[in-house]
């Protein structure tokens, strides 16, 4: 295990650099960055001044300032040196500075970091805790009425993206009947509640929705895996010769079966640790609600590329570590795992 970690984690620098490369190059040369979005928003301001005065003398920069802008955002440089000096700034978790709001990135992160680790705890613990029960009684119950049921509405949460189950909850439950806030991930008056119970309930009340919106594609997926996989272990002969021998059925389910079953859900572990940084970016914009998501999303609309990078090598990092915890949870669960032999 530990010759198979060392290979795992010498494999992740290269994986890293070969993503983070890719994302730097493409905002490089994907046009309307940062110089050209200052321009267009100096161009439009001094044609709303011209509506009401008659001048429009200075209504583009010449060459050289150019050349100063391109300097100051570090976009003059080649494309590979400029990615060697982002990458020696990593190292010690400088991420530069916003482009669009003049902050350092990493403050903007830590400040959002609680909000999206909120919600990424809350749907972790959530989708784990109901999906394996549900899974293991829609097995148990197979071709029932509530099986049935209630994969229809497994499925169709599958198929309808959060941001759009979340379009249809604002409409319905906040805006016509009123029982959940717009979006916020606090109220306006938070800093005035007198007491911690009130804070809790405030913050609850507002992340009824957004975690339904978060939970509902890990939900389906977890249960159905959970669900199809007890099912076959279920049908598989040690299962058969062990009720045979005498062993009651549920013993056999709860002591052979469930562990058998649970290893495709461990493979699934380490990815759910990107819900613990970033989130979905959708869902916080449909929501409004201030994480790591609304902020990448608004840094790739604004080109805002310090913290579009600064996000894409969180997001890059967490997806390596959390394959790697995947690997360790199913050696865990699969004693047939030995990695290195």
């Amino acid at each position: 295990m530990l010759a198979y970690l060392l290979r795992r984690l010498l494999l992740v620098v290269p994986t890293f650099l070969g993503i983070t490369l890719v994302i730097f190059a493409i905002t490089r040369f994907v046009p309307g960055g940062p110089v050209e979005r200052m321009l267009a928003q100096s161009q439009f301001m001094q044609e709303g001044a011209a509506q009401t005065q008659s001048f429009q003398d200075n209504s583009s920069l010449d060459e050289y300032q150019l050349e100063e802008l391109n300097a100051f955002y570090g976009l003059d440089k080649p494309v590979m040196e400029a990615y060697w000096e982002w990458l020696n700034r990593l190292l010690v978790l400088d991420f530069g500075e916003s482009t669009r709001y003049y902050e350092p990135v990493l403050d903007m992160i830590i400040e959002r970091l609680p909000v999206s680790m909120f919600y990424g705890g809350m749907t972790f613990l959530i989708a784990y805790l109901v999906s394996i029960p549900l899974g293991y009684y829609k097995a148990v119950k197979h071709n029932t009425a509530f099986d049935n049921a209630s994969s229809v509405l497994i499925f169709v949460g599958y198929a309808l993206p959060g941001y759009v189950v979340g379009i249809l909850l604002l409409s319905v439950f906040s805006f016509h009947l009123d029982w959940f806030p717009m979006g916020g991930f606090t109220s306006d008056d938070f800093d005035d509640l007198e007491s911690k119970g009130e804070m809790i309930k405030d913050v609850l009340w507002h992340a009824v929705l957004p975690l339904i919106c978060y939970i509902i594609g890990d939900f389906a997926t977890l249960t159905i895996t959970m669900k199809n996989n007890l099912m076959e272990n279920l049908s598989a002969d040690y299962i058969r010769t062990a009720i045979a021998k005498g062993l009651p059925f549920k013993d056999a389910v709860r002591k052979h079966a469930m562990q058998n079953s649970l290893i495709p859900l461990a493979s699934h572990f380490g990815n759910s640790l990107l819900f613990f940084l970033t989130g979905s970016f959708l869902i916080e914009v449909v929501f409004n609600i201030d994480g790591i998501g609304l902020l990448g999303y608004e840094a790739i609309m604004e080109r805002d590329y310090p913290v579009v990078m600064a996000i894409v090598a969180l997001n890059a990092a967490m997806l390596l570590v959390g394959n790697i915890v995947s690997d360790i949870c199913v050696a865990l669960v699969d004693p047939r795992v030995r990695f290195g032999e």
